[in-house]
């Protein structure tokens, strides 16, 4: 199986006065074009989909992902507006209808794929309150057997001096890589956030952050290397290997 991750794209409508509207918009067109050659089964977004949590910026970004032949799934980032991105997705059927959170399961894939939410209100830091908690706990209690990886934005570590505290409360933090490591058979953590290429070990388990898509605004990449050009991830599984993950350069 495998995974395509993207992060990060902080699209805006096409019509912005920002220079940075056409740049972004090309960065993940060109990511879409070099997905569809890698062939994944399915495309993880992890959030801040779009700048300002427009339905007008939606609208565009979803225009820009329409050409994936893969199926996408999505989480939200800080950046994004709950009620307008459950509407902007409602086709794809992955959020609940109502409700407070936008977690979700998929079930259909020899991985077990989590999305988790970890937004709240007006706030740039990551949430996991205890309601969010039980939700993890049940969902990963009922599939203790099959290989899962959870998606989420904001990562619940530090990482460096670039992101320390990154949580509302940091019991949240700590609660959540407790839930995890409760339940073996989380294989991988994937986030967004941060904006630079990070994977280390975490709960008894590795988290990998996703850098941004979008060039202006990404960090830690070796530019020298990258030449200006967007990214994604690919998670590769394999029963034999776990998953294996590496960048990819549009254009390799």
């Amino acid at each position: 199986m495998r995974i395509a991750q993207i992060s990060d794209t902080h699209i805006l409508t096409p019509d912005s006065d920002q220079a940075a509207s056409p740049i972004r918009a090309d960065n993940l067109r060109r990511c879409v074009a070099e997905i569809n050659r890698q062939s994944p089964d399915i495309v993880i977004h992890t959030g801040d989909m779009v700048q300002n949590g427009d339905p007008r910026e939606y609208a565009y970004l979803r225009s820009i992902l329409a050409p994936l032949k893969a199926p996408l799934c999505v989480v939200p980032g800080n950046r994004d507006e709950k009620a307008a991105a459950r509407a902007a997705f409602a086709d794809l059927g992955l959020f609940p209808a109502t409700g407070e959170f936008l977690h979700y399961s998929l079930e259909d894939y020899p991985v077990r794929l989590v999305g988790l939410d970890s937004v709240g209100p007006n706030e740039r830091k990551g949430h996991f309150c205890r309601k969010r908690q039980i939700w993890l706990e049940e969902t990963l209690a009922q599939a203790p057997e099959k290989p899962t990886v959870l998606f989420i934005h904001h990562p619940p570590f530090d990482v460096g001096d670039h992101y320390v505290g990154g949580y509302r409360h940091g019991e949240e933090a700590m609660a959540l890589a407790e839930v995890v490591a409760r339940h073996p058979q989380v294989i991988r953590l994937l986030c967004g956030h941060v904006h630079w290429p990070i994977e280390q070990s975490w709960a008894g388990t590795t988290a990998t952050i996703m850098p941004s898509v979008a060039v202006d605004v990404r960090k830690g990449v070796d530019e020298v290397q990258a030449q200006g050009r967007p990214l994604c991830y690919l998670h590769d599984y394999a029963i034999e290997t776990g998953l294996v993950s590496r960048f990819q350069m549009v254009g390799d």
